[in-house]
């Protein structure tokens, strides 16, 4: 396989996995979006941050992380608390709420995945994970830019 035609299949099928991804995500818990448990898990991770920084990281409008922040607080997933050091700001953290929706739809896309590649060899997984890492590390892309702009043409 040429180098221009790799391209296209990987394209295409990085296309396939968002759209598979996404719905996924609608299955695993129908009022919980990708990007909302994309959001809460950033959250987890991060220990809490603003949704400034979150519209950063995932190279998004500060409006549409404005909409799912709200989503999520009505949902009762996230709340609001004052930076103890700064009192100006707010950082944004989950609920035990949001901690337990996360953590059951983490384990049933680990159960899903894990089903999917059951077959594989170890070699086999772990060079996947070593490509994924690389190609996730790549230096030239805001952080998640990939993965929306892959969202907007799934």
């Amino acid at each position: 396989m040429e180098a221009q035609q790799a391209v296209e299949t990987i394209q295409r099928e990085m296309t396939v996995f968002a759209r598979r991804a996404r719905a996924s995500a609608g299955r695993l818990h129908p009022e919980l979006s990708l990007v909302s448990y994309t959001l809460l898990g950033h959250l987890e991770e991060s220990g809490g941050c603003r949704a400034t920084d979150l519209a950063a990281h995932y190279a998004l409008d500060k409006s549409t992380v404005s909409r799912q922040v709200t989503a999520l607080e009505r949902a009762g997933l996230v709340e609001r608390r004052l930076d103890p050091e700064d009192h100006r700001v707010q950082v944004l953290h989950l609920t035990g709420a949001g901690r337990r929706i996360l953590d059951r739809v983490t384990r049933s896309r680990r159960t899903a995945l894990r089903e999917r590649l059951a077959d594989w060899s170890e070699e086999d997984l772990e060079r996947f994970a070593r490509y994924l890492t690389r190609y996730n590390a790549w230096p030239g892309s805001g952080a998640g830019e990939d993965e929306d702009q892959a969202g907007r043409r799934a």
